[in-house]
């Protein structure tokens, strides 16, 4: 019996994924360095170390991670401005408080990062806990963001589903015993994502109660 949702932040709420992708490429472009989407995804999901590998490996000595870092930000965030919720979205959270799921966020960013969009869109009195990279020694795809989720939630793994955009989201909830929904953004879509438990294109595909019972159907199977 389902019990509770957890939902990514980054990509799955809002589609922050294709404004630091945008960002960093226009970034990069200053440097005369291509940034490719398969390069970047890699990164998505967790920290940006693997992200700045690559870079490093195309730069060498004159990689300043630092100020490509404030480069990249100071882009996004002019960007997220006006943030908007990814469609469906309001729609879940609401239909999930009035199911009686308890409701949890596991993200591998800052909770800084987290509360403030989460606040400017008016979502996060839906959160009965949030968890990010500040509750945990590894961010996804360690598990151990979905594991201090469950146990905040004091359920089983098998009594939530998880919702993630990306590869790194999708290997953290299986590797914690969840059952994983996968909502891509145009960042990820494209991604090899396997063993999943269901796909949406988006949150406004299906209702929640759907996806809950789809879930159920397959259980069986």
């Amino acid at each position: 019996m389902i019990k509770a949702v957890i939902f990514d932040f980054d990509g799955l709420i809002v589609d922050t994924e294709s404004v630091w992708y945008d960002a960093y490429k226009e970034t990069m472009t200053s440097y005369n360095v291509d940034l490719p989407l398969q390069e970047f995804a890699k990164c998505i999901g967790t920290s940006d170390t693997v992200l700045f590998a690559y870079l490093e490996e195309q730069m060498g000595e004159t990689c300043n991670k630092e100020e490509i870092e404030e480069k990249a930000k100071s882009i996004v965030l002019a960007k997220m401005t006006s943030p908007k919720a990814r469609e469906g979205v309001h729609e879940y959270l609401e239909e999930a408080r009035n199911s009686g799921y308890q409701i949890a966020l596991a993200s591998s960013s800052s909770k800084e990062w987290v509360t403030t969009y989460l606040r400017e869109l008016g979502l996060i009195h839906f959160f009965d806990h949030i968890i990010t990279r500040d509750d945990v020694e590894r961010v996804k795809p360690a598990p151990d963001l979905y594991l201090r989720a469950i146990e905040a939630l004091n359920i089983d793994a098998t009594e939530a589903i998880a919702f993630e955009d990306s590869l790194n989201g999708l290997q953290a909830a299986l590797a914690a015993g969840l059952k994983c929904v996968i909502v891509p953004n145009p960042v990820t879509e494209g991604l090899a994502f396997e063993n999943h438990h269901a796909r949406l294109t988006s949150m406004g595909e299906k209702r929640l109660s759907e996806v809950v019972s789809l879930l159920a159907v397959s259980e069986k199977l």
